[in-house]
């Protein structure tokens, strides 16, 4: 199936016809001038039959000379079937095109989908921001097929860990596997439990496929300890930053596992609340916000390389995503209704640098999804008011559907690389 193109393709198929016209007629000028001037008798008729046979074997030529490049142009338009393309360049380096076939679901015919997520039933009038497709620069990512993809995860586990950031590309990944699912009945949360962020585990079962798709809940990955004895009076509950929060032995039995982290390591969200750091017993009341990261992260490092059997596992790491507060404060969300043409530095972030950087340096093999420069432009897709609260606006999360269908099409774009979940 083509893409339609616009402008773009008009563009490169006028420079295409230019290119070889320019070629045919130096070609043809070196052929008829230089090679065949023979050709011309000295009578009229001569002359005429000789030109008309110059021009003739000087076309004849000059289409086997040119032939290569009259090979189809399509393929470079068309939605590539799942092969390694993808593998083949950066998939997060690229734009965001305006494609009708989205949305991927319809997020109220998925029960999955949380309602403070769902902008449309909370009244966005609005449904242009779910009509955008990310475009990699080199390549593209396979359109997304449901029916495919739960063959592909028969019989897994696939595991989300982090925080409510993560809990949205769970719940994105579910509605986007149940558009496959002929009897919606056979998918179901294993305890009964409503979507909500109150609950520390998640699960939910596709029981025709005997898949599983898990959420876990652990927004720093380390392990929230108590006050030391002797600590100074701000100091209300720390964080074991050299030990792995204690229900990771749930996560170890996946064939996918999905980690995020980052959005709760801030001042506010850490110092203001009376949280510090701990390591090795000791509190460390002036580390800064991005080395206790960084120790977390190393934390998080070891168990995978001692602890996870990578040769099943396939593990992913996603970076930071960006946010669109604005404000002097940063107090301020104002949500557009097309996407950003500027980054504004919102493609960059300390925190996805940090786990860049430790995943490069691990002996274990992790895939870092470094969704932070795609999501900069995006300030049209945050839920904005169009919450379960709107009297709190909010331009970190995403609307679904939305921004984190893009990470599932990029994840499941990895999986089909690999030539199958679990790497035995």
């Amino acid at each position: 199936m083509l893409i339609a193109v616009g402008v773009e393709m008009k563009e490169m198929m006028v420079c295409h016809f230019r290119s070889i016209y320019a070629k045919v007629f130096i070609f043809y000028n070196k052929i008829v001038k230089g090679h065949f001037k023979f050709w011309i008798f000295p009578s009229f008729n001569g002359f005429a039959t000789g030109s008309l046979i110059s021009f003739l074997m000087a076309i004849i030529c000059a289409y086997f000379y040119l032939f290569p490049l009259f090979q189809p142009v399509s393929k470079e338009y068309e939605i590539p079937k799942p092969d390694n393309s993808v593998g083949k360049c950066n998939v997060f380096e690229g734009r965001w095109i305006q494609d009708e076939r989205y949305p991927l679901y319809n997020s109220s015919l998925c029960p999955f989908a949380e309602r403070g997520f769902n902008c449309l039933a909370n009244g966005r009038k609005d449904r242009v921001y779910t009509k955008w497709r990310w475009k990699p620069k080199n390549c593209d990512i396979p359109r997304f097929d449901s029916r495919e993809m739960l063959e592909k995860l028969r019989g897994k586990r696939v595991v989300f860990v982090g925080d409510s950031l993560s809990r949205t590309q769970w719940e994105s990944m579910i509605c986007m596997l149940m558009t496959g699912v002929e009897d919606k009945k056979s998918v179901y949360e294993v305890n009964g439990n409503e979507i909500t962020k109150r609950i520390r585990f998640l699960g939910v079962r596709f029981s025709s496929y005997n898949i599983g798709v898990d959420f876990y809940r652990s927004v720093f990955l380390v392990k929230p300890g108590p006050v030391p004895k002797r600590a100074p009076k701000r100091v209300k509950s720390t964080l074991q930053l050299d030990k792995l929060d204690d229900i990771n032995k749930k996560w170890i039995d996946a064939d996918v596992l999905i980690f995020n982290s980052g959005h709760w390591w801030t001042r506010t969200k850490l110092f203001e609340m009376g949280c510090y750091f701990q390591a090795n017993g000791s509190l460390k009341l002036g580390m800064p916000t991005n080395t206790a990261f960084r120790a977390a992260l190393h934390t998080w490092a070891s168990w995978v390389e001692t602890m996870v059997n990578t040769n099943r596992t396939s593990i992913f790491f996603r970076t930071f995503e960006s946010s669109h507060w604005s404000g002097r404060n940063r107090n301020s969300c104002k949500v557009t209704r097309q996407p950003s043409l500027r980054t504004k530095g919102r493609d960059r972030s300390p925190i996805s640098d940090i786990i860049i950087d430790v995943v490069k340096k691990m002996s274990a093999p992790v895939t870092v999804l470094h969704v932070t420069p795609m999501g900069a432009f995006r300030s049209d897709a945050h839920v904005g008011t169009w919450s379960d609260n709107p009297s709190v606006p909010d331009c970190s999360h995403w609307c679904l559907p939305g921004v984190p269908d893009t990470w599932n099409e990029v994840l499941f774009s990895h999986l089909w690389l690999t030539n199958g979940t679990s790497r035995q």
